[in-house]
């Protein structure tokens, strides 16, 4: 199943679920649900209700504009150095240990949104990576219950601006720009994918980048939500990057940042796919 937050020409923002080509409303078929993390939260509740009206089919989805699957995420938090490729091309030594940072809700984008090129660097770079969304409040989960959390997965793009990011010798504030967390399209039920054994591909500009599978993690999704459960609760809603494989722009001799105009595609086998073209940071209060 593929749960979705869409609008439809100037309408509303709703929820709802996407079925082939087609969308089914569930902010008028079950209005009770009041937002993704609700339905997350309660899915169990939930479920049913959703099940019932699967097919009524409201919408086209090529009439529909998709938004990030979750407005304004409790913690986005996303794991360094996490494929033997990337490290390898960052002439870094393999982690000991998980290397994470933080996200701020501020960087979300939809998956189709302009992702900006800001005023205060020329160095932004793309990482495709798959998303993991956490279905429940939990703390200290073991690795064999970890799977049992996961609510879905989404197709993500980790936009780093690479001079911010060296700066001070940690990652959090290149990782924190505005809009440069876009994901989606959708949610895809954890119950229907294996997120170890998925082909996971950027493009920019339709020149392939990066080229992987999912298996290659060195940390998978399970010891990832250990290692971060034993900090931090985690919570419904809460949304994990899981890494990027080698192909970055930063690793091509010479480097190859992006520039206005340029378009980035991030494909998961599986999910489905994102593409965000790089405009230009305007000034505030510019139009």
């Amino acid at each position: 199943m593929r749960l979705a937050r869409f609008s439809v020409g100037n309408g509303p923002i709703q929820l709802g679920v996407v079925d082939g080509d087609a969308v089914t409303s569930l902010t008028h078929r079950v209005p009770q649900i009041s937002d993704m993390i609700d339905l997350i939260a309660n899915w169990p509740t939930y479920a049913p209700l959703v099940e019932a009206v699967r097919g009524e089919n409201d919408c086209r989805l090529e009439q529909c504009r998709l938004h990030a699957p979750i407005e304004r995420p409790g913690k986005i938090c996303g794991i360094g150095m996490n494929y033997a490729t990337h490290i390898d091309e960052a002439r870094m030594a393999p982690p000991a240990h998980q290397i994470w940072f933080a996200k701020p809700a501020t960087a979300v984008a939809g998956p189709f949104d302009p992702i900006e090129r800001p005023m205060v660097s020329e160095e932004i770079d793309y990482e495709a990576e798959l998303v993991m969304i956490i279905g429940q409040r939990c703390r200290h989960v073991s690795r064999e219950a970890a799977a049992g959390v996961v609510f879905g997965y989404c197709v993500g793009n980790d936009v780093s601006v690479r001079d911010w990011q060296r700066m001070g010798g940690q990652h959090t504030i290149g990782k924190s720009f505005d809009t440069h967390a876009p994901f989606g399209p959708w949610i895809v039920l954890a119950t229907d994918i294996d997120p170890h054994e998925l082909d996971i591909k950027s493009h920019v500009n339709g020149q392939l980048r990066q080229n992987s599978n999912t298996r290659n993690m060195i940390f998978d999704c399970w010891a990832q939500i250990e290692h971060l459960s034993k900090a931090m609760t985690l919570e419904p809603g809460d949304v994990i990057y899981t890494g990027t494989p080698g192909g970055v722009g930063a690793a091509m001799k010479p480097p190859s940042f992006l520039r206005e105009g340029d378009t980035v595609k991030v494909e998961i086998q599986s999910i489905g796919a994102i593409e965000n073209i790089v405009v230009n940071e305007r000034p505030t209060g510019e139009e």
